[in-house]
């Protein structure tokens, strides 16, 4: 990735993350940039923001009043906030179900850039990430550094509860477990 856009990114990332805070609308970074606060990978494509199902009408029209560009997609799980060069997800629908206030509340408060901001914790992030895991999306390769960096912050046996109905989360729990990233039960 280019400097330049990695830069714009994390501007985004601090300038979004401040607009909800100030709004009072209950949000957590999700998704990469998540990771990478918790000690995983950089990444190199967006900005993931959640908030809870029902906010997500208020939270848009918050962004948008503070001059955000605020673009519905034709998806029905998110809507998408450009600022400086970047895009920023904000998702409210995970796996295909409404995103609560419970899940956005799992998160703990980390500086990030210098912007102090609710981040999902290891465990959620790690249930998101592998429930996400399907055919067309099932990259082992891009999923072991995260699990790496956050297998210690992470409760493994709620994640294979919480996953247990993906056989492609099964698989790469297993694959863990192989590896000896993770203590097989």
């Amino acid at each position: 990735m280019v400097v330049e856009e990695q830069e714009n990114m994390r501007e985004a990332l601090k300038r979004v993350a401040v607009a909800l805070k100030e709004s009072g609308i209950p949000f957590a970074l999700v998704g990469g940039y998540a990771v990478w606060a918790r000690g995983g990978p950089e990444p190199d494509h967006d900005v993931d923001f959640m908030v809870a199902d029902e906010d997500a009408g208020r939270a848009a029209g918050c962004l948008a009043e503070e001059g955000f560009q605020v673009v519905q997609p034709p998806e029905d799980w998110l809507f998408k906030v450009y600022t400086d060069g970047a895009m920023v997800d904000v998702i409210f629908r995970d796996s295909g179900h409404p995103a609560t206030r419970a899940v956005v509340e799992d998160a703990s408060e980390i500086e990030v850039l210098s912007v102090l901001m609710p981040v999902l914790s290891g465990t959620e992030l790690m249930v998101q990430k592998l429930n996400a895991l399907d055919e067309h999306t099932c990259d082992f390769g891009r999923m072991l550094p995260v699990a790496r960096a956050l297998r210690e912050q992470v409760d493994w046996p709620r994640v294979r509860k919480e996953t247990a109905e993906n056989d492609f989360a099964v698989a790469f729990v297993f694959l863990l477990e192989r590896l000896a990233i993770i203590e097989p039960v």
